[in-house]
This record gives C-alpha cells, structure tokens and sequence, in this order.
C-alpha cells in the first residue's frame, strides 16, 4: 500500500459518521526504518537533513458514547511491519485508563473498551503504545502517543440554571419591550451535529408574552397592558436541542412577570360634595375634618397634593397634605363666629405630584370636589372692647376715684348681662375695686407712687346666666407723680472742723435726694434755718452745697459739737422743703488739716497708774482665776478615789461602787424612805458632791405594801450602826435575813401541822375571797366525808 493511498483511507475514516468498529491496519512500510524519503535539503550551515520514516503511524481512533452491547466495545487495533505473525511480538498499552478502561491484546494489537463511556465526562484519551520483542523485551518499535476521541450522541436534554425566574416590566409598554432573557445549556458537544443546538418556545403565557427562538428574550406581545386589570403573568418557556426538530430533548423553566406600575390614573374624589361642621369656638388650627381623592396606581405615581382653589372660606381654612394617609385634613385658619356666618364653601382640588409625559393624553390628572363647612353655635365667653388696658392717674387722687372703665360683652345672639369682678391674686393690698355691673375701677385706699408705680391687675368678666363662662383681660395702672416728698441729705455726713480752722474753709459738701420724680428733673436749694456765727451754707446750683467756716479757730474743750440746721427745698409744684441738721465736731488737726483726735483728754488720771500699769494688773488676776479653777479641778478628781481600792476586801453581799459618800449631810446617797415606799422612785436623783459619770435609767420596781415591821427592824440595826465606834468610816450596806413576823393568816404548810387532821379547821378560808374557794373546797369538806 502506497504512502498516498493510506492517508486516503484515514481521511475517509474520519469522515465516517458514527463509526464504532475501526479495522485500520496499520503497516510497516519496506523502506527500512532509516531510510531517507525525499531529497536532501540543504540548511544554512551547509548540513544537510534528512528525515526517517516511522515504523508505524497513527493519530487517533473514535468511540461512540454510552454503548449498550453486552461484550466488549471494540475501538481498534495496533499493528507492527515487524509482527510475521509469530506471536514474537508484545504490544502494550499505557496512559489514560489503559489496563482499566481500555485494554490490548498483546499478541494480536486488538483495543476494546471494557464499559460505557460517557463523552461529557471525559471527551478523549491519551494513550501510548509499543511493540516489544517477547523473548529480549526489547521494543522493536519506538513508543507512539495515540488519542481515542469519544463521538457525541444526543443524551443530554438543554437545562435552565433557575427553576423560576422573576422579571418585571412596566404597565402600558409596547409590543416587543424586553423583559428578560433565559438561558438554556446543553451538555452534548456543540461541534457534532446538532445536539447542543438550542431553540426556544413559549408553552405558556400567550398572547401576552413571545420568546426569540435563537436567544431565550422574552418580549411584550400586546399593547397596553394595564396593571390595575391584571398584575401577575406566568410563563412557561422551553428549550429543545437538535434546532428543535422531533426527537430532540427539552428542557423548560416558569418565568413570573410582574407588570411594575406607571402613573396612568388620575386622582377621583368618591363624592362631588362633602358636609363639615366645626364648633365656633374651635381654636386655630384645629382639624375639622378631612377629604381623600382615590387614585389606581401605587407607590409614588398614587401620591396626591390637595389645595383650596375657591369659596368664600379660602381666609377662613386651610388644608395640609397627609402624606402616610393621602388625605387633605382642613384646619381652621382664623377664629370661627357664628353670629357674623354660619356657612363656607371651599373648592378643594386634588393633583398628582409624579406626572408621567407619556401619559399626557388620558387626560389631567386632576380632581375638584366641593366642601361645605357648617359653623355651630356655642355659649361663648364674654368678650372685652379691648385686649389689655392702661390707666394713669396721679398718687393724691381721694379714695373711690374712677379711674377707668372696663367693657366687655356676651358674643352670643342671647346677649346675657355680664358681671365684672377684680381677681384679688393681683391686687393682695386691696388698693383697688369694680363695680360689678358697669366695670369701672375706683380706688379703695391712698395711692403712693413712691411705694408702687404700676399695678398690674385682673378683671374678670362673667355671664351672669352661665358664670362658668368667664373671660380675664389685663389692666395696668400708672401712677403718676405728684411733689408729695421733701428733699433729704443724700448720705450721713460725719463732718468736722478742725481747731485751728481759717474762715472761709470749707469742712463738708453736701447734696440731697428726693423721692418725687417731676418731668423737668430734680433742683434743690440749700439754705440756713437761721443765721449762724460759727458756719454758713453756699449753694453752688448743681443740687450740691459747701459748708464753710464764718470765724478764725475754735477750741474743743469749751464746745466740742456744733449742729447746723440746713434746710433744703425743691422747685416744684407744692414745693417741699425739709431741715437736715448736721452734727459737726471739732478735731485737733495737724498742719495740713488732717484730723487726728476729736474728743476731749480727761483733766484727771488716778496718780501712780499707767496704761502699762493697768494691763499688768489685769495679767495677774487672770492668772489668779486660772490658779483658783485648777485648784478646784483637782481637789473634785481626789474626792472620787475609793478609800479602798482592794478587791479583796470581801463583804456579805455588800456591792462596791468606788463611790465616796457626803457623810451626814448627804441626803442623796441613801434614803430609807426608798425602803418604805418604791413607788416614790420618779426619777433619779445624783449625788450632789460629785459629778455623775454614767447616767442609768432606774428600773421601776412593782410597789409592794408598807410593811411597819420591816420599817422598825431598819432603824433600830441604823442605830446601832451610828452608835458603833467600830463602824467604817464609809458608807456601806448590810443586809439581814428578816423576814418580819408571823403572817395573819399563819402557814398552810402541812409540816408544822398537827398529827391529826382533826385539828386543823380551814373555814377561814371561805373568807379570804373567791381566789381561796377551791382550797375551802379542798380542806373544808374533809369532816363530812369522814362522818359520811
């Protein structure tokens, strides 16, 4: 077989579609394996090439996919020029799944496929191959790569990556508007037939929607599509392989179409008319009611702004658009009367903020509705003629002067009479009152204007038929002023002169204040109250005056005071005078007039003292009281040593305090008529020879009977005491086990009774009351139970 020959017959294989039993018998040519085809080819260096032919040649073989035989799939077969067909010859197979998936017949070069081989798994596999000599291994061809490329057949259906898809478009779009594109792959290879060749097609969703056959877009197919008519669409696409021949595989997916709104719906008032009513007494900008225009669309395109276009109530209300509710809520603008109208009508339209321009054509998107508003009646307040009042009036008015006139009256068409009354929270002095039926305000005690210049008062007005209805006004009360107040020196003037004194020096200057305030300002005059020969006055028409000196010196041991009436007068109408005196004292002075003592050195000093002297003197006193408080401090602290400090000194029952007792005169510290009578222990009472360290409550004792027995055991054992030259010199107690004489009622006990109980007579029991009956019972009935 020629060269030619053979790739002829490899070109026709290859194009063999479907082809699954390959029998290509691979030769060894009779050219030796070194032997040079074709002439020589000189290179550049001046060598010449030379190329060998191969023993063997291939590229490929081809397996068609997921066969279904019961044996073996055949793929092909290796043949060496060297095998004479005496089984000297070894082929072996190496590379991707060889020995697995592809096995050889070593002796015959046969390939088969041992299972089902999927192309989408895997498309090809590389392979090596060799021809080795059985007895030496040695190979006898050199190892060849060869590839089997898997055929495609069509077993894979077109799949959508999304089970539903989601997609939107807008209302009134027009035919062929895109909504959304879907996808379909096909695992089968692409480049073989026509298995991953797409189409698509709508199942469901006609007439509204179409799909491109070769892309997958989805378009609108009818025009005017409106969302308020039907929002949701379903469609259901499919895509098949094979160009969407029969036989080919599918696939489909579920696309949700929403239609998104579009402003294409004006806004509409459900009613042409709309009834209000608002209460006149209704404060401004209270809400009296609301409208609300409907409109199809959502979202920002239903969004509406409603004004007041007309009516005889545009002054009278107004409207504010509620944007979480779309309502127009009117409010009063100003005060409502229901005596001067009772009925407004407004003109109230409702626009559409987001205008589409698309949609000019529907019309405007606009809508009227007409608002009646009815005004009802209530039983108003009175109402004053004004708002505030100011009255002035001048401080020297007499008491029960009007003063002013307050007016208010009853807005209602039954005009009720109104009484007027002052609120005495702003007038707590009482200076003022009205006349309750005509409102004028009259004064009820003196006015000063230099104790209150204004008043700021309160009048009440009140219906009389409805007094819960009251209205308050404000009245200010100026006073004016009237020259009522004389002038007075403006500070005390501490003045003096001093001995050596010229005439004419001037020793003070003076000024004066008034409480008045007349219009023109303040000016006093200064004058002398008489003539005087030591001092005079000198205005100097700035309300200010000089005091100056009349005679050359004055002596502070003959007069040592001098008082100067000034008397000071202002100009205004009643003028007012008033006389001031001043207290001037006479000084020593140096040479330059500074003072420098003003009081008199007395004529006579107790002869041999000094001021040394004196602050000596009371240095030791001091020192003497000092001594005398210690002495005191420390005789106390010795009297509160025990005489016995020991503690072995044991005495029946006797308790020791460390207390020293104040002998016959200490009342305090033992009183045997504590003995006699408890209940005498009110409080306690403290030793009056030292000062108590502790203060102890004492425990109340429950009162026991006066026992005179008792009483004369004590005294008699005191007696003895005092007589006792061997008594100790301290206070102390002794204690006797006296339990005073035989009570009346002698023992109960049975130990000192006789032998007998014959002897024993108990009746007396029965009269020592109803706590003894049981005991009478007891001991009392013995005898008869012996007789019985």
């Amino acid at each position: 077989m020629t060269l030619y020959q053979f790739l002829l017959l490899f070109l026709f294989w290859i194009c063999l579609p479907n082809f699954s039993s390959p029998e290509i018998l691979f030769k060894r040519t009779s050219v030796p394996q070194k032997r040079i085809l074709g002439a020589r080819v000189p290179r550049s260096d001046g060598k010449i090439l030379h190329r060998q032919k191969r023993g063997w040649m291939w590229n490929q073989f081809f397996l068609l996919e997921e066969y279904t035989g019961s044996d073996y799939q055949y793929v092909g077969k290796l043949h060496s020029d060297q095998d004479k067909g005496d089984g000297s010859l070894k082929y072996i197979l190496s590379g991707d799944g060889a020995g697995t998936l592809f096995i050889i017949d070593e002796k015959t070069g046969d390939i088969h496929a041992t299972r089902r081989i999927d192309r989408e798994e895997k498309a090809f596999y590389t392979l090596r191959a060799q021809a080795i000599n059985r007895r030496t291994l040695r190979p006898v061809e050199p190892e060849s790569e060869f590839v089997i490329k898997i055929h495609d057949i069509n077993d894979n259906e077109p799949t959508f990556p999304e089970e539903i898809y989601t997609a939107t478009v807008p209302e009134m779009s027009v035919v062929g508007t895109s909504v959304v594109q879907v996808t379909a792959t096909d695992a089968d290879d692409p480049s073989y037939g026509n298995s991953a060749r797409v189409i698509y097609s709508i199942l469901q969703g006609q007439p509204y929607f179409s799909v491109e056959p070769e892309t997958g877009i989805i378009r609108t197919a009818l025009p005017n599509m409106n969302r308020e008519n039907r929002e949701q669409y379903q469609v259901v696409i499919q895509a098949k392989d094979m160009g969407g021949q029969m036989g080919g595989l599918s696939g489909t997916t579920t696309v949700n179409i929403t239609l998104t709104d579009v402003n294409d719906n004006p806004p509409r008032f459900p009613q042409n008319t709309i009834h209000l009513r608002v209460l006149e007494s209704s404060p401004v900008g209270t809400a009296i009611g609301s409208v609300k225009a409907t409109d199809a669309d959502t979202g920002e395109n239903a969004e509406v702004e409603y004004r007041i276009i007309d009516g005889d109530g545009t002054d009278m209300f107004d409207i504010i658009t509620e944007k979480d509710t779309q309502e127009g809520i009117i409010t009063v603008k100003k005060p409502l009367d229901y005596e001067s109208r009772r009925l407004y009508t407004l003109k109230v339209e409702a626009e559409n903020t987001h205008v589409d321009p698309r949609f000019y054509y529907l019309g405007p998107f606009k809508d009227t509705t007409i608002v009646k508003i009815s005004i009802e009646d209530v039983d108003e307040p009175p109402v004053f003629s004004r708002s505030s009042y100011l009255f002035e009036v001048h401080e020297d008015i007499e008491v029960g002067t009007i003063i002013g006139t307050v007016m208010a009256r009853d807005p209602d068409s039954s005009s009720s009479p109104i009484r007027f009354s002052l609120d005495r929270h702003t007038d707590l002095d009482r200076i003022f009152n009205i006349h309750s039926g005509n409102g004028s305000l009259y004064t009820s005690k003196p006015l000063d204007r230099e104790l209150s210049q204004w008043h700021n008062l309160t009048v009440i007005a009140a219906e009389i038929n409805n007094p819960k209805e009251v209205t308050r006004v404000a009245v200010f009360v100026r006073i004016l002023d009237v020259n009522d107040n004389a002038p007075q020196f403006a500070v005390f003037y501490d003045t003096f002169v001093c001995e050596n004194a010229r005439p004419g020096q001037l020793i003070q200057t003076i000024s004066a204040v008034d409480k008045d305030d007349p219009l023109g300002g303040q000016k006093f005059f200064f004058s002398l109250a008489a003539v005087n020969p030591n001092f005079t006055v000198q205005d100097n028409e700035d309300n200010t005056a000089r005091i100056l000196t009349r005679k050359n010196g004055f002596n502070r041991h003959e007069i040592n005071t001098y008082l100067l009436p000034v008397v000071i007068s202002d100009n205004d109408y009643p003028i007012q005078s008033s006389t001031g005196t001043l207290t001037i004292r006479v000084c020593a002075c140096d040479g330059q007039g500074n003072m420098q003592s003003c009081n008199a050195e007395a004529l006579l000093l107790p002869a041999g003292l000094s001021t040394g002297a004196l602050i000596a003197i009371l240095l030791c006193i001091i020192i003497l009281l000092v001594i005398v408080v210690l002495f005191a401090a420390l005789k106390r602290q010795r009297k509160k040593e025990p005489l016995i400090l020991s503690k072995e000194d044991i005495r029946d029952n006797i308790v020791s305090y460390n207390d020293e007792g104040g002998g016959e005169e200490d009342t305090q510290a033992f009183d045997i008529g504590t003995l006699r009578n408890p209940a005498a222990i009110e409080e306690k009472k403290l030793r009056r020879d030292i000062i108590p360290e502790t203060l102890l409550i004492p425990r109340r004792t429950p009162t026991a009977p006066d026992n005179t027995d008792v009483r004369d055991f004590i005294n008699e054992r005191l007696k003895e005491h005092d007589l006792d030259p061997t008594a100790p010199p301290y206070d102390s107690l002794a204690t006797y086990a006296y339990e005073g004489n035989d009570s009346i009622a002698e023992s109960l006990s049975s130990l000192e009774s006789g032998t007998t109980e014959g002897d024993q007579n108990y009746d007396y029991l029965r009269e020592w009351g109803p706590r003894f009956n049981k005991l009478a019972e007891m001991y009392g009935g013995g005898e008869s139970d012996k007789d019985s």
